[in-house]
């Protein structure tokens, strides 16, 4: 058994940029049951029911972990803290009501602030240092995704930014930073905990919030609206593929990745989500997204490649806390 843990263990660390964006793939894979669902319920009663679902499923995991918790300092403390409320919970909702104002294009063009965000944040957080090419790379990655989102009209974001609303481009890049945060703060927390404590904390943490969220939106009224069908299949799959599989996947991929190579790999989401509407609407697929999938295919294989190679030296204290 061990023999074949360790072997298992050395598989994920090989192909870990890989498997990140394997699963920021079934992180979009959610919109496949989440629409089913919003012609009653709000983001705020989705989320917080696929948390609760989640968190139930965890709690196991979440009481083995309780020994690893006495030993954290406040600032391991401090970064689950902000992963569960701020990426987990708020970054959500944020996202959700930037949607609302149906300014896709405003949106999505935001969204592409977080790996910038991202990187900055490995940099001054982690001390992640990259080597003059990996910003070419980031630039091609970057790219790709332009090219997959935008192949019907690439001036569509000048316009959305020109003539949107003030509110949703907020919404937006809020969620695109919370986000950033989270997988800078994850790559920390890991320096101390399991990716199951890091998964299991991120829910039951997030799940108060998001409670709250709810009680002052609606009162205790808010929890009274769901139905029977709403669980099975949709919030009850939402909560497996991706929720529990593609975070306990993430974080222990996570946990062998520099954060500024993460951030390149989840790009693989707006890739994914942009390709599930195509279907889901019956629109057409441009030739440009697919030259874009494979220009951000490249970049992920070519960091997973090179991710022991390609960062430059790191300060020792911010070494330390990245070191699992």
């Amino acid at each position: 058994m061990a023999t074949r843990n360790r072997a298992g263990g050395v598989t994920i660390d090989r192909y870990s940029v890989v498997l990140i964006a394997v699963a920021a793939v079934l992180w979009a894979s959610d919109a496949l049951f989440r629409n089913q669902l919003i012609s009653h319920l709000s983001a705020s009663q989705i989320v917080v029911a696929e948390d609760g679902l989640i968190t139930l499923f965890l709690l196991p995991v979440f009481f083995r972990s309780l020994p690893e918790l006495r030993g954290l300092d406040w600032r391991a403390w401090l970064a689950v803290i902000l992963i569960a409320a701020g990426a987990q919970a708020l970054a959500t909702l944020l996202f959700t009501a930037s949607f609302s104002y149906r300014i896709y294009a405003e949106t999505f063009v935001l969204q592409q602030a977080q790996p910038i965000v991202a990187l900055i944040l490995a940099s001054v957080v982690l001390g992640e240092r990259r080597r003059p090419w990996f910003w070419v790379v980031v630039l091609v990655a970057l790219l790709g995704v332009y090219m997959v989102v935008f192949a019907y009209n690439p001036a569509d974001p000048l316009s959305a930014l020109q003539h949107g609303r003030l509110e949703a481009g907020l919404f937006a890049l809020g969620a695109a930073v919370l986000w950033a945060s989270g997988t800078v703060l994850g790559r920390y927390a890991l320096g101390s905990l399991s990716f199951w404590s890091v998964t299991s904390l991120r829910f039951t943490l997030a799940l108060p919030v998001l409670v709250a969220v709810v009680l002052v939106q609606y009162g205790v009224g808010g929890f009274g609206h769901y139905q029977v069908s709403d669980f099975v299949p949709n919030l009850l799959a939402i909560a497996l593929v991706p929720g529990l599989l593609a975070l306990l996947l993430y974080y222990r991929a996570l946990s062998r990745t520099p954060a500024s190579l993460s951030t390149i790999a989840e790009l693989a989401l707006p890739v994914t989500a942009t390709f599930i509407a195509a279907w889901q609407f019956h629109q057409p697929v441009y030739g440009a997204q697919l030259v874009g999938t494979a220009l951000l295919i490249g970049v992920i294989i070519l960091l997973n490649v090179t991710k022991d190679t390609a960062a430059e030296v790191r300060s020792p204290g911010a070494l330390a806390a990245a070191e699992v």
